[in-house]
C-alpha cells in the first residue's frame, strides 16, 4: 500500500500572535512552527495502515525550508521518506494552487491513499484535499473519523459525522480522504524514531522540476486574496461578586443579569 500524507507546517496554537507590518499577514518573529494536527493524525493513520498490510509512507509539504522541521516530525513517528516543494515563486499560493503543486508531485509517485488534513489550524480553508481530488481525478472522502480498507485492498470505507448522525462512504483506490478530529490519537515519536529521521531523506523539489509555469501558482495567480487581518477586541477583565455568603452572592449576580446583562 502507497501512501501520501499531505502536511503543512503552522504556527502552535500556543504562539502568541501579531499581525504582520502589512496588515495581511502574521508577525512570524519569535513564532513555534509544528505539524498541523489533523496532517499529525493523517500519519498516524497511515502508519496503523502499514502495520496491517504493509506499504511505504511518504510525507509531502509545500514551503520554505523550515517546513522540513514539520517533515522530519512525520519521518519520527515512522514515515519512509518526505518530499517538499520549496521555491519562492509558490509562496502565497491559495488553496487551488497549492493542490496542484501537490497533485503535480502525486502523478509522477506511487498512490494507493493519500491523505489531507480536514482542516489546518491557521487558515483553516479546508479546500486543498477536495481540489486535490478534482486535480488527480480520484474520489475524494469526506473527513473520516472511522477508516476500513477492504481485504483486497481495492476499496476504503469511511464513516463521517455529520449533523444528527454518521454518514458511510465507500470508493475505490485510489483515493483522497480528508482526515477528521477524533480518528485517532496520533503517537508521541520515540528516541530513536528521532534520531532515524534525522537519516531518512527529504527529496526536495522546484516548481520547474514539475512542469509547473509559477504564473499559475503563488500570490499573483490566487483567486483568494486576504484583504486584511486584525485580532479579535481585547475581552474586558472579568468581574469578581464579593458577598459572606452564597445566598448574597448569588443575590449579587442575579442583580447583575438584570440590570447589566439585561437577561432576566
Amino acid at each position: 500500500m502507497e501512501i501520501v500524507v499531505c502536511a503543512k507546517q503552522v504556527p502552535d496554537t500556543e504562539s502568541f500572535i501579531k499581525v504582520g507590518p502589512d496588515g495581511k499577514s502574521i508577525d512570524t518573529t519569535g513564532i513555534k512552527w509544528v505539524l498541523n494536527f489533523f496532517d499529525e493524525s493523517g500519519v498516524e493513520e497511515a502508519l496503523r495502515i502499514k502495520e496491517k498490510v504493509g506499504g511505504t509512507i511518504t510525507v509531502l509539504s509545500v514551503g520554505p525550508q523550515r517546513t522540513v522541521e514539520a517533515l522530519r516530525q512525520g519521518m519520527a513517528m515512522g514515515a519512509d521518506k518526505s518530499i517538499l516543494v520549496d521555491d519562492p515563486t509558490a509562496e502565497g499560493s491559495d488553496p487551488a494552487g497549492i493542490a496542484k503543486i501537490l497533485a503535480a508531485v502525486i502523478k509522477g509517485i506511487p498512490h494507493d491513499i493519500i491523505f489531507c488534513g480536514f482542516r489546518t489550524t491557521d487558515d483553516e480553508s479546508s479546500q486543498v484535499g477536495l481540489m486535490l481530488a478534482e486535480q488527480l481525478g480520484i474520489p475524494h472522502l469526506p473527513p473520516a473519523i472511522k477508516l476500513e480498507i477492504s481485504g483486497d485492498q481495492k476499496a476504503v470505507k469511511v464513516e463521517s459525522g455529520v449533523e444528527g448522525g454518521m454518514l458511510t462512504l465507500e470508493a475505490p483506490l485510489p483515493a483522497v480522504i480528508t482526515v477528521g478530529r477524533g480518528l485517532n490519537e496520533p503517537r508521541m515519536a520515540s528516541l530513536p524514531g528521532i534520531m532515524k529521521a534525522k537519516k531518512k531523506p527529504i527529496d526536495t523539489k522546484k516548481l520547474a522540476d514539475l512542469g509547473i509555469d509559477p504564473a499559475t501558482v503563488g500570490a499573483a495567480a490566487a483567486k483568494v486574496k486576504i484583504q486584511n487581518m486584525t485580532l479579535p477586541p481585547e475581552r474586558k477583565a472579568g468581574q469578581i461578586i464579593e458577598g459572606a455568603s452564597v445566598q448574597e452572592k448569588a443575590a449579587k449576580l442575579a442583580q447583575l443579569f438584570k440590570e447589566e446583562v439585561k437577561i432576566l
